[in-house]
This record gives structure tokens, C-alpha cells and sequence, in this order.
């Protein structure tokens, strides 16, 4: 397989590296300062606003979009080290307006939207003016299993009315946030994945109620957070039905594909991160008499984390130009399986690296810790793992009717 990339991505991987030793890293515990200081916890801290228009004027912005109208049109091979680099970085992507959820959902309106759609809210989130939200996993059923979403979207008149209760929605309570994409059941007598649908739905629309925010392992994850969000009698109008009434499954599957192996591509940035704190504390630290760096438990965990890393990049290229080249649905073993390994490895290295660096690397003070806990949230906000081993199972299983 041929992972070089292409010349553009090349001169864009460079650029985007000298953009993050010059403006990305110097300003990370300027941004942790600002958010401690602000009154809102929930607006932007400015330096992410001063960021933004730097990457913007320097031409690093939507990379991830591979449609040339809305994006810059490159692979998802070409992107895969570009997100690898943000990953590094948690305030990265969003200065590159790559951020989740808002590249899950700006594919979902450069594919399915409608040009109406399109202008109202695509275009201000392409520029980087407004955030938004995805609301699907619900807390009174497992979502794993989006047959089982229990919130409605009814059909009344040339309008939609939308009840439910929705949680972990990232950004909900941001105050950027202006559109949510809204999943529920629309028809619960029609065939199992197609009783739901897709709708856009205004935050400021009556009925729109943000609850409040949910941390993960203690953390809040401001200024964006993860929301409890209730609609309650919801009038929407129908124009803002994405694609048709009952293809909510259709695009979910989708929206699963390119953007959400984003997430297993910015791991090998926050693992190789780790991996550097790693070695650094290692060659600093003396125990017993000689460096860290010099004991062999030590030396063992850089090579597996070495080892592991390099493998999750390697299944995250094949992946991503997979579907370059077949497509989502005949990438779906690729997908599921890097959705299982990527985390996992990140939170392997990301635990050698806590170890390695004894109190320190539990406390604050090196972002190890608070690297974990997200990491761990991907092991279900991307899908469980369970779900991801069925489905390669199921194809392997299929593929191989006799194996001897």
C-alpha cells in the first residue's frame, strides 16, 4: 500500500507543524488562564478567537472537508496526518475549525443537507461564526443501538414536533451554539432502521431546553462541555428535515465513516505526545540510583508504546484510504476496527506515561490525566466497543465460510 502524500498535503503537513510550534503550544496555558478567569465557562476564552483568525489568514482551515466547494479538498488520506498533528494539541483542532462535533455535522449538510440548509447554517460553520451540536444518545436507552431511540419527531401539518430527552451532547451549552441535528423516531411501524430521521433544529427554538452539563472523570470539558438537553413540544419547520423522512439511520451511518475516524486519527497525536513526556521524564528522573530512562521496566514501556502506536497509524491509513478509494460501507471492518484500537492504545501509552511520571502524572500538571479521561470517553461516544467487535466479527464471519 502507497500511505505518501500527496504534494499539497506535504506543503500543508509542514506548514501546519510550523503553526503549532509558533502559535499552538505557546498559547495552551494561556488558554487554561483565560477560562479560569472568565466569568462564563462557556463562551471561547479570546485566545482561541486570535487563533482561529491566524489559521484562517494562514490558510489552514476546514482541512478535513473533502468536498472542494465547502473544504480544501483533500483526501482522507492526506488529512490523516494533518488531524494526527491537531490531535496533539487540545485546543488544536478547533483553531483549525476541525473540531468534533462540527465536522461530523458539517458533513452531514455538504452531503444531505439542502442548498436552503446549506446557506442558513453550513456556510457560518465553515467560517467558523457559530458551533453546534449533535443530539441522538439518549439516557433512558442503550444507544449503542439506534433502533432504540425513543425521542419523536411527528409530523403536524407542513411541521414537525419533537419530544425527548437527550444527553452528552457535546457543545449543546456552548454559547457559539446556534443549530442542533436532532435524532428521533418519525415512524415506528416502518422496517427497524427506517423509523428514524434526521432534523435541524434551532437551540433557540421554544422548547429547547439546555439542563445542564455533565463532566466525564470530574472533568467539565469548558468552554464546549457535554449537555443534557430537553425538547418538549419542539415546532420545527419541515423544510429543515435532513433528506427525507426516515433516512435518520442512513445518514448516522454516514456521519460514522470519515468523521468519526477523526477522533482514531488526533489518538496517535495525543499518544505520540505522550510518548515524548514519556521519554523526557524518563531522562530526568533518578530512582535507585540511575535514571529511569536506564531501567529496563521503563525502556520496555517506550518500545510497546513505539510498538502500538505505529501499528494504530498504520490501520488508520489503510482505513482512511479505504474509504478514499470504496467508500464508508466498504470500509465498515476498517472503521470498526480502528474504533477499537485507537483508543485502547492511546490509553495504553497514556498510562505508561502516567506511571512513568509517578504523582505528577495523575495530578493537573502535565495533562496526562485529563488525556486519559477523554480518551476513554471515545470508547463509547464513538460506538462501544462491543458493537464495533460484532460487526467485525459478523464480516469476518461472512467472509470466511470455511476457514480450513
Amino acid at each position: 500500500m502507497d500511505f505518501d502524500l500527496s504534494p499539497r498535503a506535504e506543503e500543508l503537513r509542514k506548514r501546519l507543524l510550523e503553526f503549532m510550534d509558533a502559535n499552538i503550544y505557546p498559547n495552551e496555558a494561556r488558554f487554561e488562564e483565560q477560562l479560569a478567569a472568565a466569568r462564563d465557562r462557556w463562551a471561547n476564552p479570546p485566545v482561541m478567537e486570535e487563533l482561529k483568525a491566524k489559521a484562517r489568514a494562514a490558510g489552514l482551515w476546514n482541512l478535513f472537508l473533502p468536498e472542494a466547494e465547502f473544504g480544501a479538498g483533500l483526501s482522507n488520506l492526506d488529512y490523516a496526518p494533518l488531524c494526527e498533528i491537531m490531535g496533539r494539541s487540545p485546543i488544536a483542532p478547533e483553531a483549525f475549525n476541525c473540531s468534533a462535533p462540527d465536522t461530523g455535522n458539517m458533513e452531514v449538510l455538504a452531503r444531505y443537507g439542502t442548498k436552503a440548509q446549506q446557506e442558513q447554517w453550513l456556510k457560518p460553520l465553515l467560517a467558523g461564526e457559530i458551533r453546534s451540536a449533535f443530539a441522538m444518545t439518549e439516557p433512558d436507552v442503550a444507544s449503542s443501538d439506534a433502533t432504540n431511540i425513543a425521542a419523536r419527531i411527528e409530523r403536524q401539518g407542513d411541521s414537525y414536533l419533537l419530544n425527548g430527552r437527550k444527553w452528552f451532547c457535546t457543545g449543546a451549552g456552548h454559547k457559539a451554539c446556534r443549530i442542533l441535528i436532532f435524532m428521533g423516531k418519525s415512524d415506528p411501524k416502518a422496517a427497524s432502521h427506517q423509523q428514524q430521521s434526521m432534523i435541524l433544529v434551532p437551540r433557540e427554538m421554544p422548547g429547547v431546553t439546555v439542563v445542564r452539563p455533565l463532566d466525564a472523570y470530574g472533568y467539565d470539558d469548558a468552554p464546549h462541555g457535554h449537555w443534557e438537553v430537553r425538547f418538549d413540544n419542539v415546532r420545527v419547520p419541515g423544510a429543515n428535515i435532513l433528506l427525507g423522512e426516515g433516512r435518520g439511520f442512513e445518514i448516522a451511518q454516514g456521519r460514522l465513516g470519515p468523521g468519526r475516524i477523526h477522533h482514531c486519527m488526533r489518538l496517535i497525536g495525543v499518544a505520540e505526545r505522550a510518548l515524548e513526556a514519556m521519554g523526557a521524564r524518563a531522562r530526568s528522573r533518578v530512582a535507585f540510583g540511575k535514571p529511569l530512562a536506564d531501567q529496563g521496566v521503563v525502556r520496555e514501556a517506550i518500545a510497546d508504546s513505539r510498538i502500538e502506536i505505529e501499528q494504530a497509524r498504520l490501520l488508520v491509513l489503510k482505513t482512511a484510504q479505504m474509504i478514499d478509494r470504496v467508500g464508508s460501507k466498504g470500509a465498515r471492518a476498517e472503521i470498526a476496527m480502528i474504533k477499537v484500537v485507537a483508543p485502547n492504545m492511546a490509553l495504553r501509552v497514556l498510562d505508561r506515561a502516567v506511571q512513568v511520571h509517578g504523582g505528577g502524572g495523575v495530578s493537573g500538571d502535565f495533562g496526562l490525566a485529563r488525556a486519559w479521561a477523554h480518551a476513554r470517553t471515545l470508547r463509547l461516544a464513538d460506538g462501544p466497543d462491543e458493537v464495533h467487535r460484532e460487526t467485525i466479527a459478523k464480516l469476518e464471519l461472512r467472509r470466511n465460510t470455511s476457514l480450513w
